[in-house]
């Protein structure tokens, strides 16, 4: 019996030899660690549907950064729970809103750590849908304005990126016009550019208290059937300004991941959302898995696909790993 003259095998004999010619690499340089903050002292609220997750109040994020710090991860992306809502979202955009207050908190505690804040209004309109509504509908261009005060008030207080996740048309150049006006021309915009109306986003409902009341969100986020509608959608964001381009969610859509990759060549995020992680977190938790072995499989998949930046929960867990 004859053998082929090349044998792959050669070059997977030990740990050693397929680390020589590994051909991607998954380091804590890649990883955004998503956190919540919500209002009040001394609150560290587990996430029921996203265990190792919680809502954090300002006051406990001292060991929160430090921990973050030592690890390694070099960004994390805010999102805020206000005490109270309203139909105008003014949570928002307060300069003592949630996550304004949260980015001085955290510069305080380390300035050289990435601060990125998810601009969108579903937090904390009493709706919980992303713009504004008028009978039943949600209005676009009145939302731009809104968007943009909020993108501003992040950047005022001291935000390194603003990430606006509404998928309202033209906000990331509503967004970038106001920035600029604010003196802020230097503060980058990370775009949610193809974000799906998923299924996946169920226990993020819980985490950041956004389910709306009234209808859903497919009216303005993306029909999970489509792909050139993302080329559509990223090519949009770009040509407004944004410097950052993100597929929402990761694990289901490698595939847009991989297209939008081919076609862009600017930086590209991805987001390993809260139903992704949390399904991993069930089935390790009935022992149907290795939480580590797919956890780490999964997040390499995405950088395989072709995500330059993986904003994930498992990252503080991918960076301890990393180390090992």
């Amino acid at each position: 019996m004859y053998f082929p003259i090349y044998r792959p095998r050669r070059l997977r004999k030990t740990e050693a030899m397929r680390a020589l010619v590994r051909e991607t690499s998954l380091t804590v340089n890649d990883l955004i660690y998503p956190l919540f903050i919500t209002y009040g002292k001394n609150v560290k609220k587990e996430i029921p549907s996203m265990p190792g997750q919680f809502q954090l109040s300002i006051d406990k994020l001292d060991a929160e950064i430090e921990e973050i710090s030592n690890l390694g991860i070099p960004a994390v992306i805010l999102f805020g729970l206000p005490e109270t809502k309203d139909s105008g979202a003014s949570g928002a955009f307060a300069e003592d809103g949630i996550v304004q207050e949260a980015i001085r908190a955290i510069k305080k505690i380390n300035i050289d750590l990435i601060v990125v804040t998810d601009v969108c209004l579903c937090e904390y309109m009493d709706h919980g849908h992303c713009g504004v509504a008028r009978d039943g509908k949600i209005l676009n261009d009145l939302s731009l304005e809104l968007l943009a005060k909020t993108g501003l008030s992040h950047a005022e207080a001291g935000a390194d990126i603003v990430a606006p996740s509404d998928m309202m048309d033209g906000r990331v150049s509503a967004i970038r016009a106001q920035l600029d006006a604010g003196g802020f021309s230097d503060t980058p915009i990370m775009s949610y550019a193809a974000k799906y109306a998923s299924s996946f986003y169920g226990p993020f409902r819980d985490a950041a208290d956004s389910a709306p009341t009234f209808g859903d969100r497919r009216a303005y986020q993306m029909d999970p059937s489509n792909v050139m509608e993302a080329l559509r959608e990223t090519s949009l964001d770009v040509e407004e300004g944004a410097d950052i381009i993100m597929v929402k969610p990761a694990l289901s859509y490698l595939d847009v991941i991989a297209t939008v990759r081919a076609e862009f060549d600017y930086p590209l995020a991805a987001y390993n959302v809260s139903g992704e992680y949390s399904i991993i977190k069930a089935a390790a938790e009935k022992g149907w898995i290795d939480e580590r072995k797919v956890a780490m499989e999964v997040l390499t998949s995405i950088k395989r696909a072709g995500a330059d930046i993986i904003l994930t929960y498992h990252a503080k867990d991918a960076a301890k790993w990393l180390k090992e």
